[in-house]
């Protein structure tokens, strides 16, 4: 590529994949890239092995060579960025960027879902958290982690159908189809249920989200009321982020969806689609750094 005008780069790094776009200045896309997971969880040295491979894959598919790189302002949504030391980590590694600015994937999600506008998002996978673009200021609620907090998140659903399936067992409350099934899968011992919480993590327990929806779809009480509970959670991280100023709110995550008939009305008439993607907000940092204050 010959033109040597100022290049883009935005990138959304996950828990489960890396995704990288670099666009011209006036917003074209040039070229994509995917790699692995790229969360500080993996390492610090990790995360950025995945970060540059993704930018890289980017960049041969826009025809820029290793010399092009240096002309790029690159925008990073990464997850984990919140753990102690991750970004002063992250800025003392080797930069073949013109610039660089990270930033949390959920921030970058919000930016994307409003333009860069001000707006706010609450994302339900398997965790949860709430996170807004107020007057500039990055706002944060909850999304502290699972147990303590992702409340109404799939590993609270999780955690929550297996308190009451116990519950169950001991003959505390009635049993359920949802309880049922989750006893049996356990073979009806507690002792069983004991043993796989020890090793178990979140994302083991959203494993059993689906069936908690699933149930509360054919009416099980208990199910029901669990889903509740979970939508209850996320009006309040709604809630705390529109005392803070928001106006609208994005639902974003695999559970967003399965959950919103259950969020309560007031929060419902103020959700919008989101505009674009996290890669999109990563992009907007790396466009307009001044314009944010993290």
């Amino acid at each position: 590529m010959s033109d040597k005008a100022q290049l883009f780069l935005g990138v959304d790094g996950g828990g489960t994949g890396c995704r990288a776009r670099i666009v011209d200045a006036g917003g074209q896309v040039l070229g994509e890239g995917k790699s692995g997971p790229a969360t500080t969880r993996i390492g610090i040295a990790e995360a950025w092995a995945s970060i540059e491979t993704a930018a890289r894959a980017a960049a041969d598919q826009a025809d820029l060579g290793p010399e092009d790189l240096s002309r790029i302002d690159a925008g990073i949504g990464l997850a984990g960025l919140s753990r102690r030391g991750a970004l002063d980590a992250l800025n003392a590694l080797p930069n073949p960027f013109n610039s660089r600015r990270f930033i949390s994937d959920a921030a970058a999600a919000c930016l994307g879902a409003h333009s860069g506008q001000d707006g706010a998002i609450v994302i339900v996978g398997t965790g949860s958290i709430g996170v807004g673009f107020l007057a500039g200021v990055h706002v944060r609620v909850g999304g502290y982690g699972f147990p303590v907090s992702d409340e109404g998140s799939g590993a609270d659903l999780g955690l929550k159908a297996l308190q009451q399936a116990l519950r169950a067992y001991d003959g505390r409350i009635e049993e359920t189809p949802l309880l049922t099934a989750l006893l049996v899968r356990f073979n009806r011992d507690p002792m069983e249920i004991i043993g796989w919480m020890d090793k178990a993590s979140a994302t083991d327990y959203a494993t059993l989200a689906p069936d908690v929806l699933t149930h509360a779809d054919q009416g099980d009480a208990a199910a029901r009321a669990i889903i509740r509970s979970g939508a209850e959670a996320i009006d309040g991280l709604a809630r705390a982020l529109f005392a803070r100023g928001a106006d609208q709110l994005t639902l974003l995550g695999g559970l967003g969806k399965p959950l919103e008939p259950w969020i309560a009305p007031d929060v419902r008439r103020r959700l919008k689609p989101a505009d674009g993607d996290a890669v999109s907000g990563a992009l907007f940092l790396a466009r307009s750094p001044a314009a944010l204050t993290l």
